[in-house]
Protein backbone atom coordinates (compact mmCIF):
# COMPACT_ATOMS: atom_id res chain seq x y z
CA UNK A 1 0.00 0.00 0.00
CA UNK A 2 0.95 3.63 -0.69
CA UNK A 3 1.53 5.77 2.03
CA UNK A 4 0.87 9.52 2.31
CA UNK A 5 1.19 11.59 5.34
CA UNK A 6 -0.64 12.11 7.18
CA UNK A 7 -3.03 9.93 5.82
CA UNK A 8 -5.37 9.98 3.24
CA UNK A 9 -9.30 10.19 3.02
CA UNK A 10 -12.03 11.39 0.89
CA UNK A 11 -15.71 12.63 0.98
CA UNK A 12 -17.96 12.26 -1.40
CA UNK A 13 -20.96 14.44 -1.01
CA UNK A 14 -23.94 13.09 -3.46
CA UNK A 15 -27.02 14.45 -4.54
CA UNK A 16 -30.14 12.23 -4.20
CA UNK A 17 -30.41 10.68 -7.12
CA UNK A 18 -30.51 7.04 -8.10
CA UNK A 19 -26.96 7.17 -10.47
CA UNK A 20 -25.16 8.20 -7.11
CA UNK A 21 -24.28 4.67 -6.14
CA UNK A 22 -22.62 4.26 -9.80
CA UNK A 23 -21.28 7.21 -9.73
CA UNK A 24 -19.38 6.37 -6.10
CA UNK A 25 -18.22 2.94 -7.74
CA UNK A 26 -16.20 5.06 -10.54
CA UNK A 27 -14.72 7.17 -8.03
CA UNK A 28 -13.69 4.59 -5.32
CA UNK A 29 -11.92 2.19 -7.95
CA UNK A 30 -10.17 5.51 -8.96
CA UNK A 31 -9.16 6.18 -5.35
CA UNK A 32 -7.90 2.50 -5.16
CA UNK A 33 -6.19 2.43 -7.79
CA UNK A 34 -4.08 5.31 -7.04
CA UNK A 35 -2.97 3.88 -3.73
CA UNK A 36 -2.44 0.42 -5.45
CA UNK A 37 -5.28 -0.41 -3.78
CA UNK A 38 -7.40 -2.22 -6.40
CA UNK A 39 -7.57 -5.99 -5.13
CA UNK A 40 -10.47 -4.23 -2.64
CA UNK A 41 -12.39 -2.90 -5.52
CA UNK A 42 -15.22 -5.42 -5.71
CA UNK A 43 -15.30 -5.89 -2.04
CA UNK A 44 -15.96 -1.83 -1.55
CA UNK A 45 -17.66 -1.23 -4.36
CA UNK A 46 -20.13 -3.75 -3.04
CA UNK A 47 -20.54 -2.79 0.46
CA UNK A 48 -20.37 0.87 -0.66
CA UNK A 49 -23.07 0.54 -2.99
CA UNK A 50 -25.51 -0.98 -0.43
CA UNK A 51 -24.90 1.21 2.06
CA UNK A 52 -25.47 4.04 -0.22
CA UNK A 53 -28.50 2.51 -1.46
CA UNK A 54 -29.93 2.31 2.27
CA UNK A 55 -29.12 5.86 2.63
CA UNK A 56 -31.34 6.92 -0.83
CA UNK A 57 -34.07 4.40 -0.37
CA UNK A 58 -34.82 5.03 3.45
CA UNK A 59 -33.81 8.67 4.09
CA UNK A 60 -34.78 11.91 2.41
CA UNK A 61 -32.14 14.12 2.80
CA UNK A 62 -28.97 14.44 1.23
CA UNK A 63 -25.88 11.59 1.87
CA UNK A 64 -22.37 11.25 1.67
CA UNK A 65 -19.50 8.66 1.22
CA UNK A 66 -16.18 8.89 3.50
CA UNK A 67 -13.00 6.65 2.57
CA UNK A 68 -9.95 6.00 4.89
CA UNK A 69 -7.73 3.78 5.52
CA UNK A 70 -6.92 2.64 9.16
CA UNK A 71 -3.63 1.12 10.43
CA UNK A 72 -5.17 -2.29 10.89
CA UNK A 73 -4.87 -2.75 7.15
CA UNK A 74 -8.40 -2.15 6.58
CA UNK A 75 -10.05 0.40 4.95
CA UNK A 76 -13.36 2.20 6.06
CA UNK A 77 -16.01 3.17 4.15
CA UNK A 78 -18.85 5.32 5.77
CA UNK A 79 -22.23 6.45 4.85
CA UNK A 80 -23.16 9.48 6.15
CA UNK A 81 -27.02 11.20 6.26
CA UNK A 82 -28.92 13.59 8.32
CA UNK A 83 -31.71 10.83 9.46
CA UNK A 84 -31.35 9.65 12.91
CA UNK A 85 -32.39 6.26 12.63
CA UNK A 86 -30.19 3.07 12.59
CA UNK A 87 -31.33 0.01 10.92
CA UNK A 88 -31.88 -2.99 12.65
CA UNK A 89 -29.51 -4.83 10.62
CA UNK A 90 -26.23 -2.53 12.15
CA UNK A 91 -28.12 -1.64 15.39
CA UNK A 92 -27.65 -2.48 18.93
CA UNK A 93 -29.21 -6.13 19.13
CA UNK A 94 -28.18 -7.27 16.00
CA UNK A 95 -27.62 -10.87 16.38
CA UNK A 96 -24.45 -11.93 14.40
CA UNK A 97 -25.48 -14.28 11.08
CA UNK A 98 -28.69 -13.15 11.58
CA UNK A 99 -30.63 -13.31 7.41
CA UNK A 100 -34.03 -11.64 6.73
CA UNK A 101 -37.01 -13.47 6.33
CA UNK A 102 -37.44 -15.44 3.10
CA UNK A 103 -40.36 -13.18 2.60
CA UNK A 104 -39.22 -10.08 3.54
CA UNK A 105 -39.37 -7.57 0.64
CA UNK A 106 -35.68 -5.75 2.44
CA UNK A 107 -32.72 -6.06 4.22
CA UNK A 108 -30.77 -8.45 1.81
CA UNK A 109 -28.08 -5.11 1.23
CA UNK A 110 -27.23 -5.12 5.15
CA UNK A 111 -27.14 -9.02 5.18
CA UNK A 112 -24.63 -8.27 2.25
CA UNK A 113 -22.83 -5.69 4.10
CA UNK A 114 -22.69 -8.37 7.06
CA UNK A 115 -21.46 -11.12 4.97
CA UNK A 116 -18.97 -9.65 2.65
CA UNK A 117 -17.22 -7.11 5.76
CA UNK A 118 -14.58 -7.50 8.21
CA UNK A 119 -16.08 -5.08 10.67
CA UNK A 120 -19.87 -2.82 10.41
CA UNK A 121 -21.26 -0.95 12.60
CA UNK A 122 -23.53 2.61 12.99
CA UNK A 123 -22.60 5.52 14.81
CA UNK A 124 -25.27 8.36 15.81
CA UNK A 125 -23.92 11.90 15.22
CA UNK A 126 -24.59 14.92 17.28
CA UNK A 127 -26.11 17.93 15.73
CA UNK A 128 -25.95 21.77 16.03
CA UNK A 129 -28.87 24.03 17.16
CA UNK A 130 -31.17 21.15 17.94
CA UNK A 131 -30.82 18.96 14.67
CA UNK A 132 -30.05 15.20 14.98
CA UNK A 133 -26.30 15.55 13.21
CA UNK A 134 -27.65 11.71 11.52
CA UNK A 135 -25.93 8.64 11.36
CA UNK A 136 -22.91 7.13 9.79
CA UNK A 137 -23.41 3.23 9.01
CA UNK A 138 -19.68 2.16 8.35
CA UNK A 139 -18.19 -1.58 6.75
CA UNK A 140 -14.28 -2.33 6.63
CA UNK A 141 -12.58 -4.80 4.02
CA UNK A 142 -9.31 -5.50 4.44
CA UNK A 143 -5.96 -5.73 2.38
CA UNK A 144 -3.37 -7.65 4.49
CA UNK A 145 -1.99 -4.65 6.08
CA UNK A 146 -0.02 -4.97 9.31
Amino acid sequence: MSTVSPPWSYTLHLSRDPRSPGITRSTLRSVLAVYELGELAPTAELLASELLTNAHLHTGGPYALHIRPLESGRLRLGVWDEDSTIPSGLGAGFVHGAMPHAASEGGRGLALVRACADAWGASLLGGERGSSGGKVLWAECGWGGP
